[in-house]
């Protein structure tokens, strides 16, 4: 990766040199994961470069730092430094922005730590084509998170050791995809993904109420426009084993796109190239 493949940020300073020391060894996102962060696709065309739904990302973001009681995000400040960030991103293509909030160090009142990135994206393309999945225990009952909010759940936390783990078992199983399931055998999400099914005429995605899913900006993007164009939108639990009888199912993600599921725990499921390339034209992925 060469020095222009990367662009670092940090509010209140602008932007460094990538290779710039920027946490101290005690802060706390860095020591025990107590921070969050949200990430949004960048696509840079024609020497110019925009982020696809920020004002969704910066409302996630700001949600899941007054979740953690984190120091509200500056939205003025914030947007001034992604677009100084995007002025100095040389690359093409697609790329990710990463907005990360910390509660800064433990032993010295130095105040958060509030950084960004631009990085090259993974190549999705073969991704965008097709993924089997395999479902994973997450351990929790699919209403765990209803009266336990020190659970944080729905929060993009710094914290994802458990969603990497997870990704590295699915290497180990032969699946390129993980689907986490509630203790009581409920479809939820992906480790970085949300769930979208497509059955009775109508789109559906996992209820975020009590669930512990994150609300996927991508996903409301796209039930926002079916609804626009007069096509229903329902939130409901969904089994493994209903997913044969709907007319498919897809992982949702801002930086990798619409990614129809053909098998899931070796289960053929149905799949659609037309409906997935409608989706992903809706999400922004055309």
């Amino acid at each position: 990766m060469s020095v222009t493949d990367r662009v670092v940020a940090v509010l209140g300073r602008g932007i460094v040199a990538q290779d710039t020391p920027l946490l101290v060894a005690d802060d706390l996102g860095l020591t025990r994961g107590d921070g969050c962060f949200d990430a949004c696709r960048v696509v840079a065309r024609d020497g110019a470069a925009r982020v696809d739904h920020l004002d969704q990302h910066l409302a996630r973001f700001a949600r899941s730092a007054a979740a953690m009681e984190l120091p509200a995000p500056d939205e003025t400040a914030w947007r001034e430094l992604i677009g100084q960030a995007l002025a100095a991103w040389t690359g093409t293509g697609e790329a990710v922005l990463k907005l990360v909030l910390t509660r800064g160090p433990e032993y010295a009142d130095a105040g958060a730590t509030a950084l960004l990135t631009i990085s090259p994206a993974p190549d999705a393309s073969l991704a965008r084509r097709g993924v089997t999945a395999g479902t994973f225990s997450r351990g929790y009952p699919s209403d765990a998170f209803a009266s336990a909010p020190w659970l944080l759940g729905g929060v993009k936390t710094l914290s994802y050791a458990v969603n990497v783990a997870a990704k590295r078992e699915a290497v180990r199983r032969g699946v390129d995809e993980v689907v986490f399931t509630s203790a009581d055998g409920y479809l939820l999400e992906g480790p970085t993904s949300g769930l979208l099914v497509a059955a009775d005429d109508q789109l559906w995605t996992t209820p975020l109420d009590g669930t512990g899913v994150l609300a996927s900006v991508t996903i409301e993007v796209i039930l926002s426009a079916a609804r626009a164009q007069g096509v229903g939108t329902r939130y409901a639990l969904f089994r493994p084993d209903d997913l044969p009888g709907t007319d498919g199912v897809w992982l949702v993600s801002a930086v990798r796109g619409v990614l129809p599921v053909l098998e899931l725990d070796g289960v053929p499921l149905p799949s659609n190239p037309e409906v997935t390339a409608r989706l992903a034209a809706a999400a922004g992925f055309d």
